[in-house]
């Protein structure tokens, strides 16, 4: 997250003890810190990070070291926790760091903190969560939870989330599901026609790995498959088997089903 929206004062108040600096004065934690405990018998590494300003603003040496340290705490990590001021609302830097997440194929949870200090909650809440659908259209559906580092005030149910989301993100959707509605779907909404006005057929679907869930389509013109279809899938896909907050990505082949002559 951004400079000074309670990183520290989070991983302090969930591990229970002042293991990282805190303090009211912007940029405190220059290093990334890890910090292992356990939650709920579950073993877990917390990795506390240097505030992510806007380039131009970065303008000590140490700072962008800190932030280069970052952004591979977030490539090296399976679920990121993105903790934003719910006093302040979502800016444009929050959305860059929610994009790198889900370029890196990371699981992600929005942390609101300081909502004890946030006066109309329904109204904010809604604005995030529109501005986030609106902005990260490859994780819709990310969790969001409102809390309080300070006072304590719904971390459990943040880290909750965490397992969740990182249970969705290690997620393998059984072939045979996936083909059934691969075949609905088309059924429903076929493909386009291709760039030379040929039919697009989609022969097969299966899922090649997890974290994130990766899935390889067998088609008959794979290259011609616009975006817009590529989303419709991923959207598809999402809402069936509750992949809500992570990735989806795709591998297309142009090859024939494997299975095609087995009876």
């Amino acid at each position: 997250g951004r400079p000074n929206v309670g990183k520290s004062t989070l991983v302090n108040r969930l591990v229970g003890d002042d293991r990282v600096l805190t303090g009211p004065e912007p940029g405190i934690t220059r290093d990334a810190i890890a910090v292992d405990w356990i939650y709920k018998n579950r073993p877990i590494r917390l990795v506390d990070t240097a505030g992510v300003r806007k380039r131009p603003k970065v303008i000590d040496a140490v700072e962008k070291l800190s932030v280069g340290e970052t952004f591979e705490t977030i490539k090296m990590a399976e679920v990121v926790v993105l903790v934003i001021d719910g006093t302040v609302g979502l800016d444009k830097q929050d959305l860059t760091i929610a994009r790198h997440v889900a370029d890196e194929g990371r699981a992600l949870v929005v942390a609101i903190n300081k909502w004890d200090a946030v006066e109309d909650r329904q109204k904010v809440q809604k604005a995030i969560a529109e501005r986030l659908d609106e902005s990260l259209a490859q994780v819709k559906g990310v969790p969001l939870v409102t809390i309080s580092a300070a006072t304590g005030q719904r971390c459990e149910a943040l880290l909750d989330a965490v397992l969740k989301v990182h249970k969705t993100w290690d997620t393998r959707v059984p072939t045979g599901a996936l083909n059934r509605w691969l075949e609905a779907l088309i059924a429903h909404h076929p493909p386009p026609l291709s760039i030379h006005k040929q039919p697009i057929k989609l022969r097969y679907m299966t899922q090649a790995k997890t974290r994130p869930p990766t899935f390889v389509i067998f088609s008959s013109r794979a290259g011609d498959l616009p975006e817009s279809y590529m989303r419709y899938l991923a959207n598809g896909l999402r809402e069936t088997f509750k992949l809500a907050g992570v990735p989806i990505r795709f591998l297309l082949r142009a090859q024939k089903n494997p299975y095609a002559d087995r009876k």
